[in-house]
């Protein structure tokens, strides 16, 4: 086989194949830059730009737009979730994405357990429409929340449970598909299958004895055209042969796919073993078993997991330095524990852990599903690359095989976290290979690696299909025959080659259009973030983004925050991976040229949250709010900004402003309580007239503790005064005594309460009852007098000198009691967040960070930290059995702290409760800036909204957020509490929630 030249669209301009397109199609066909940087690549190592991407409304639009490329003889490529792993999804022509349109699912017949889907259904909703049935789609690949049917059909993709029920291929009944020569057809099997395609059967019949012997030796042999399914004895099955073929023979109208009974109870067992290989050898004898899976996993993927989202995150397993996951199902919970016990005991380990259906055996799948993103950094935290991430042997292979791969790496000197499907003989691994300068080295480790692969009989790929990464190295898997027959199969479908070419046949070279040797490095100014856990180099952060499309799925129902902005609008330009691209093509500099301050970088991180979700729901840890925030940074240091940036940006310094002069608060909450008034104001700030101004509080925080509440807290000096010394005369231990503790007296432990910005001067009722709740736990409260913003609005606009100056001052305040020690509680969840999280990346070579990160907690964490830090068995919580609450985690809550304490604090008072998923829509400056309202509002209608609606009368809105409970009273006209507010309110002697109002009423 010899690798050939992209092919090109001859003398025809990308300006008539658009104009073209248009004049043809009813969907949107976009030829914009920042387009074409959305879709230049996939899930791969490749960057391919296609002169335009078309959204197809419906198959009449798929039919049109396949006859204008045949006619101007302009490649095309089919794209579905766009997860595709081996570059099989991007083209230099015109890019179908199917997603958006072409997406319904047309039948379901429960009877014959059957689907009729178009191509572009995500594999989850075809779950969720065939669930109610008892039924489901037996394989289940880890990206099946945002993959396509007709990705997975073009990939042959499988998933962990193909032990049980076969690939994408083995359940395909028949498909809708148009070839390259325009004819039109439905593929099934049986007698006079072939005829659709003339010469196909005298092809097949020619060909019998390469056929016979070279292809479907084993079940994941994926790799190539899988022809075997055109042999008579195979049934003559043209409809499988053509799953798999990665859109180079025909274009997918249309589906229809066997649906299996979903297992009623299935266990997962976690077998232990010294490593991988071990591991591996395990396989054969619990195959005989009947598992629905059984999947590898090295013990390090795991530690990446307990380090990025603590331990917590990780359920007790069995020790060992590799693990099985394997999954056996039956009629009944206890004829599946009597199988997986049975299963266990042939296992060759007595480290063993049984999973019944629960939140444990879920945690465990869901580390597995994230596999792709939380391999994409080795345990030293270098960038590891897909490319030799499919490969696959026959089972009983499987542990020599890993031995030798792991002697083949170290010679190569790269590493990896291996896992995957190891009852099917499939692993997953990406390599730390060298990308930075050249493929060179990606060459050489798969060219070594294919020769082991083919000298355990195994395939190049056993379900991620051969795309531009592995199609130049199928010779060294199949004779010259079997590549001349591939060839002759796709010249009687797609004559002219304009079918995903590159891919396959006459196959691009597997080094050619990597995507990572031309990004320039986008080196730390020292002015904003040093981007210190990938070597200071923005670029290096934004290549975190491996494409596994995480953010495009809706991951609500699992808890999952991210991405927001997507699920409002449901444009890749507002997905977290569709920012990334086009930011990796700003440091390309070929399509995106304009640096910083380039159109198409605005405008893919305009609607941008800033919500962190991404932050810890991707599992690769991209931070898109970090990174808007640092171009926001780079585009307008310097310069005059938009007015959003000084009205909302510095809105801690007008608050303060306002409320330090007495009476003008009032004042100005009179004045911009008149709406012509407030109008004009919010559109000279850069604001939506739609929204209303906020209301500053008449006596800030910082004024009550000197007044009426001096006796409540201890005010300190603006640097924190004498921190080391002994506690002050009198301030014994006040605190309710807990169950059992006799509440003996001693010394008050002390608490900083930090009043951020927006608890001291726009919610101070906030500040006043956590004064109440952390003093009824017996600490002495330590307020200090010194202004101490953390410089979070000044973040989120991108002006970091001035975060950078706020924090230094910060440190100045906080500093001396965080290195002695002394718990900080915040308050406001984004602000907390910033000192967890911006503080040390902005700051990163000042100790007193890294103290004031250690220390600085939310109210819930300190009230249920082990003693001597948290309260301990001296205080009971407030009884709140009286509650019923909707609670709104803020999303840098969720994403940075975690929301963990407050589940735990609110489930130990007795609170019934249900805790939302995803953003409230505010997001801070967000929801207020100009052009953003309407996808506020879609925001909140996610959950929010609809939440609030369904609330029962009486039921207390929780938020710790003022973003969130500002939306609420905008959206919703509801009046949310913080928790402080709910516990102070239920303090024995007090009556009524402040602040707070009954979500029905």
């Amino acid at each position: 086989m010899v690798a050939v030249t992209e092919t090109v669209a001859g003398d025809v301009g990308s300006a008539d194949v658009v104009q073209a397109l248009r004049s043809a199609l009813r969907g949107v066909v976009d030829d914009s830059t920042r387009r074409r940087a959305e879709y230049s690549t996939d899930a791969s190592n490749y960057r391919v730009v296609p002169q335009v991407v078309a959204f197809p409304r419906d198959t009449d639009d798929v039919l049109a737009a396949l006859a204008v490329t045949r006619e101007l003889g302009v490649p095309l490529t089919a794209r579905g979730g766009g997860t595709s792993v081996a570059g099989n999804a991007v083209g230099t022509g015109v890019v179908l994405d199917f997603s958006r349109h072409v997406n319904r699912i047309l039948d379901i017949d429960p009877d014959a357990r059957t689907a009729r889907v178009e191509p572009g259904v995500v594999m989850a909703s075809l779950q969720k429409a065939a669930a109610p049935h008892g039924l489901r789609f037996g394989p289940d690949p880890s990206t099946q929340a945002r993959a396509t049917l007709g990705g997975m059909i073009g990939n042959n993709a499988c998933g962990p449970r193909a032990v049980a029920y076969g690939r994408t291929a083995d359940n395909v009944l028949a498909l809708d598909v148009v070839d390259g020569t325009g004819r039109r057809f439905e593929a099934r099997s049986g007698a006079g299958a072939l005829d659709v395609v003339p010469g196909l059967d005298a092809l097949v019949r020619a060909h019998l004895d390469v056929v016979r012997t070279e292809l479907g030796r084993f079940g994941r042999q994926v790799s190539g055209y899988s022809l075997e399914h055109l042999l008579p004895e195979k049934g003559t099955d043209l409809a499988k042969a053509l799953v798999g073929t990665e859109g180079t023979v025909a274009t997918l109208l249309g589906a229809t796919v066997r649906l299996v009974p979903i297992a009623a109870a299935p266990v997962l067992v976690v077998l232990g073993y010294p490593d991988m290989p071990t591991a591996a050898d395990a396989v054969p004898a619990l195959l005989a078993h009947a598992p629905l899976a059984i999947e590898g996993m090295d013990s390090r993927l795991v530690d990446v997991v307990r380090r990025v989202r603590g331990a917590a995150a990780v359920p007790p397993l069995p020790a060992g330095g590799g693990w099985l996951m394997v999954e056996v199902g039956g009629d009944s919970l206890d004829e599946a524990m009597d199988r997986a016990r049975a299963l266990a005991a042939d296992a060759g380990t007595t480290a063993v852990g049984l999973f019944p259906p629960g939140p444990e055996a879920a945690a465990m799948w869901r580390i597995r599903e994230d596999g792709a993103g939380l391999g994409g950094r080795t345990p030293s935290g270098e960038q590891a690359w897909p490319g030799f991430e499919d490969s696959a042997v026959p089972p009983a292979q499987l542990g020599a095989y890993l031995r030798e791969l792991e002697a083949l790496m170290a010679s190569h000197g790269v590493d990896g976290l291996a896992y995957g499907h190891f009852g099917d003989g499939c692993v997953h691994l990406r390599l730390d290979i060298p990308l930075e300068r050249s493929g060179n080295p990606l060459r050489a480790f798969m060219t070594d690696a294919a020769a082991l692969v083919a000298s355990h009989g195994g395939s190049l790929s056993g379900e991620h299909g051969d795309g531009r990464a592995r199609s130049e190295l199928l010779p060294v898997m199949y004779s010259a025959q079997a590549i001349d027959l591939f060839g002759a199969f796709k010249d009687l479908l797609d004559p002219h080659d304009l079918l995903n070419p590159g891919v396959l046949v006459r196959p691009r070279p597997l080094d050619a259009d990597l995507r990572r040797p031309w990004a320039r490095p986008l080196l730390a100014d020292g002015h904003g973030f040093s981007f210190a856990h990938d070597a200071g180099d923005l670029t290096t952060a934004l290549h975190r983004c491996v494409g596994v499309g995480k953010c495009r799925a809706d991951s609500t129902t699992t808890g999952g925050f991210m991405c927001p902005s997507y699920l409002a609008t449901k444009d890749e330009k507002d997905s977290t991976r569709g920012r990334a691209r086009v930011l990796q093509e700003m440091a390309n500099g070929t399509l995106v040229a304009g640096g910083w301050g380039s159109p198409e970088v605005h405008e893919s991180l305009d609607l941008c949250l800033s919500c962190k979700a991404c932050s810890s729901d991707c599992p690769a840890g991209v931070d898109m709010a970090q990174y808007k925030s640092e171009v926001l940074h780079r585009t307008y240091r310097g310069k005059l900004r938009p007015t959003s940036h000084y009205a909302l940006g510095w809105l801690p310094r007008w608050a303060r402003l306002i409320t330090g002069v007495p009476g003008l608060a009032a004042l100005t909450n009179a004045v911009l309580g008149v709406r012509p008034v407030a109008k004009v104001v919010l559109a000279s700030g850069g604001m939506d007239t739609r929204r209303q101004m906020v209301t500053f509080a008449r006596q800030p925080f910082r004024a009550w503790v000197r007044g009426e509440g001096r006796d409540a807290v201890t005010l300190t000096g603006r640097d924190g005064g004498d921190v080391r010394a002994s506690e002050r005369p009198g301030h014994q231990f006040q605190g309710r005594p807990g169950k059992g503790t006799g509440g003996s007296a001693g010394r008050r432990p002390r608490v900083v309460l930090w009043t951020d910005s927006f608890s001291d001067t726009l919610s101070p009722s906030v500040a006043q009852a956590a004064v109440a709740v952390l003093t009824d736990a017996g600490y002495e409260v330590l307020v200090p007098q010194g202004n101490a913003c953390c410089g979070l609005t000044w973040i989120s606009t991108g002006q970091l000198d001035g975060a950078k100056k706020q924090l230094t001052h910060l440190l100045g305040v906080l500093g001396p009691f965080a290195v002695n020690g002394i718990p900080i509680v915040g308050l406001e969840p984004s602000c907390t967040a910033v000192l967890r999280s911006d503080l040390l990346d902005l700051l990163p070579d000042d100790p007193r960070a890294v103290a004031v990160a250690r220390e600085t907690r939310t109210l819930a964490e300190l009230l249920t930290a082990p003693a001597p830090i948290g309260p301990g068995d001296r205080w009971q919580v407030p009884d709140l059995s009286d509650v019923t609450a909707v609670v709104q985690p803020h999303c840098h809550h969720y994403s940075v702290m975690t929301w963990t304490a407050d589940r735990r604090l609110l489930t130990d008072a007795g609170a019934q409760f249900s805790a939302l998923a995803g953003c409230c829509g505010l997001a801070g400056n967000f929801g207020m800036e100009k052009g953003h309202y309407d996808v506020s509002v879609a925001v909140a209608e996610n959950a929010l909204l609809p939440a609030l609606r369904d609330a029962a009368p009486g039921d207390v809105y929780l938020a710790d957020g003022f973003s969130c409970r500002t939306q609420a009273d905008q959206l919703a006209g509801v009046q949310g509490i913080h928790l402080a507010e709910l516990l102070a309110a239920h303090l024995p002697g007090r009556v009524g929630a402040p602040g707070g109002q009954g979500v029905g009423v």
